[in-house]
């Protein structure tokens, strides 16, 4: 028989009721981005993983802005959220090598939302193969890499792309092409 470990799946589960504070908020604000899972921060917005992922290297892209809804983010708060949202890409294609991914915002509850105060996008990488029996049949998820190591990656990943070293193009990078008069 094997056995499926996923130790801090037992947080989420036990957690009754929801953090009295936005975890966005409080996150950003800490000075342990390793312990919190932050990643990059950017101008406008930061990068973390997600404590509970639904796939390994499972990311969470924020504002530091506290608001609801994409519509009330400042044009330049938005264009960064985009910014970061590509560069975790980039990074994730890198360093863990996906297939494909799934991307996208929950705008309120009833859409799934978590945390329903502070916009964020998912950044969920996909392998083929990854949807099997497990969830349906077992209600359970198979995480084939704890956070650590996932963590370990992602930060190299992320500080590779920020100094412009093994081959990532930078963040701040210009589409090229024919200009207009």
């Amino acid at each position: 028989m094997k056995v499926l470990w996923a130790p801090w799946r037992m947080a989420y589960i036990q957690q009754s009721p929801k953090p009295s504070q936005c975890i966005f908020c409080v996150k950003a604000k800490a000075a342990r981005d390793r312990e919190n899972l932050l990643l990059h921060r950017g101008q406008h917005g930061f990068v973390m993983m997600n404590l509970f992922p639904y796939n390994s290297g499972h990311l969470l892209v924020a504002p530091y802005a506290h608001v609801n809804s994409i519509e009330w983010l400042s044009d330049e708060s938005a264009l960064d959220l985009m910014r970061l949202t590509n560069l975790s890409l980039r990074v994730l294609r890198a360093q863990i090598k996906p297939d494909g991914f799934n991307v996208g915002v929950n705008l309120g509850r009833v859409s799934g939302a978590g945390v329903e105060g502070h916009v964020h996008l998912h950044i969920v990488p996909r392998w083929d193969g990854d949807t099997n029996f497990m969830p349906l049949f077992s209600e359970t998820r198979v995480m084939p890499e704890h956070l650590d190591v996932t963590y370990r990656k992602l930060k190299a990943g992320f500080t590779a792309a920020l100094t412009g070293r093994s081959g990532y193009r930078s963040i701040s990078r210009r589409r090229t092409g024919t200009r207009r008069s």
